[in-house]
């Protein structure tokens, strides 16, 4: 049994290849509007980045709200929890495509039974059972203890298996945190631990792919993961990925009225905060104001059509559409001029209406109770943003190639699975600023035009 739970992991190294490429297809050229570029954010090893960044942080973004529909009987926890299995099978699919069914059987086993104990967790507490949410804490701390052993062994001793049990008990315990100050009513400590709980998986991908492709270079052409336009596109991965999930409850949580409402639309400000900041930094007070308008807006609009949906206003949902709409088209122009012409403004305004699209269509599902609709416009959603982040990245990257500029590391460091995305933006995000700094100058530019047209 041992020797067969330790081939697993060493398995995802082999399978998770083939799923980076075909991760980074469904999502890349020609959805977005943005070209693919080679200048070192599309290579094998980034990929296989990107595609852990998305199945790891949607792992933990399903579990937070699952664990809260859980606790609120809500009509709709098949539904997430239905989510939350597809993404686990996306992982079992990937192992078994080249490890066999023997090999899925085992791992899913393995990922399906931690996912189950955080179950019992929320069950024991929806019982007033102490004894079973101590049961359920131990399963989960000889799970981590286990599976850090496996993940060190398979991998060489490339990843140290100390550090793998702290980085696993910040994943337990970010959820576990999470989970308990929303049944106690603290939502702000709630939405300050799921936050930090989807951002710490873009630091175990940063990990894990590095250790993987140091292990089985030549299965991805002796590309690293861990470079300047790697972590640009991992940071983009995570911003925009995160505005996409948050914006999708809050829509739910909007029309519900939920306590918590705003709360979530707090944590959504805060991610809108990430990039303005990051704006200001570079281009200054006017430039990030500028971006901070624009970005805002396009959020209000959404909360329009909620808000109209309540209040069973068509008109004021179609105002909603109809802002949206000259929102996507603004933008789209922008940055075809902030990029010089790198990122096309129609084929941008194509992937902006995907965007639009899959939110709408995700909260209209959820309104009308047809809940599985709802959670696979919610997972499209989320992962549209990937294909977003790397057709941007990759724009980028090519118009300031400069700013990105590395070689590969003389030795691979011993890792927990951890790395500078697990501790916040790394600082390459800000060679994004350049493009949405002209973009924001943009806002005068068409402004102006749009007065004297």
């Amino acid at each position: 049994m041992k020797k067969s739970l330790l081939a697993v992991p060493l398995t995802c190294a082999l399978v998770l290849a083939p799923t980076a490429g075909a991760l980074a297809h469904d999502h890349g050229e020609g959805d977005h509007g943005m070209s693919e570029q080679s200048s070192g954010v599309s290579t094998p090893a980034t990929d296989l980045r990107a595609s852990l960044d998305q199945l790891f942080s949607e792992h933990a973004l399903l579990a937070t709200y699952t664990m809260q529909k859980g606790a609120d009987g809500a009509e709709d926890f098949e539904a997430i929890a239905a989510s939350l299995d597809a993404n686990t099978a996306d992982l079992t699919e990937a192992i078994t495509s080249v490890y066999g069914e023997e090999g899925g059987a085992e791992f899913e086993r393995m990922w399906s039974e931690h996912i189950g104990y955080f179950v019992d967790y929320v069950e024991a507490t929806g019982e007033g059972d102490e004894a079973g949410r101590e049961e359920a804490l131990a399963n989960l701390d000889n799970y981590r203890a286990e599976f850090s052993t496996f993940l060190e062994t398979a991998s060489g001793e490339r990843l140290d298996a100390s550090m793998l049990a702290e980085g696993l008990q910040e994943h337990v315990q970010q959820l576990i945190t999470a989970f308990d100050s929303y049944v106690e009513g603290d939502y702000g400590t709630t939405y300050d631990n799921a936050r930090t709980a989807v951002h710490h998986m873009f630091g175990v991908s940063q990990g894990l792919s590095t250790a993987i492709t140091d292990q089985f270079p030549e299965d991805f052409e002796n590309t690293d993961p861990n470079t300047p336009a790697a972590d640009l596109r991992s940071d983009l991965n995570y911003l925009f990925s995160e505005h996409a999930a948050l914006a999708a409850f809050t829509m739910q949580k909007g029309i519900d009225g939920e306590e918590d409402f705003e709360n979530i639309a707090s944590a959504l400000d805060e991610n809108t905060a990430d990039l303005t900041a990051a704006v200001t930094s570079v281009y200054g007070e006017e430039g990030g104001e500028a971006f901070d308008e624009m970005w805002n807006d396009h959020i209000s609009f959404f909360v329009d059509y909620v808000v109209a949906t309540g209040e069973e206003d068509e008109a004021g949902r179609e105002e909603a559409l109809t802002q949206l709409d000259n929102y996507r088209a603004d933008f789209s122009e922008f940055l075809e001029t902030a990029t010089d012409g790198r990122l096309d403004a129609t084929e941008l305004s194509e992937g902006l209406q995907m965007h639009v699209d899959q939110l709408v269509t995700a909260f209209d599902s959820y309104a009308d109770g047809n809940y599985e609709t709802a959670y696979e416009q919610v997972r499209e959603a989320y992962g549209h943003m990937y294909g977003v982040s790397e057709g941007l990245s990759g724009a980028i990257v090519d118009q300031f190639p400069e700013n990105f500029e590395s070689s590969m590391p003389d030795e691979m460091p011993q890792t927990g699975l951890g790395g500078a995305s697990a501790t916040g933006i790394n600082t390459q995000i800000l060679s994004v600023l350049f493009a949405f700094a002209l973009a924001s100058a943009g806002i005068y530019v068409f402004a102006r035009k749009r007065q004297n047209a």
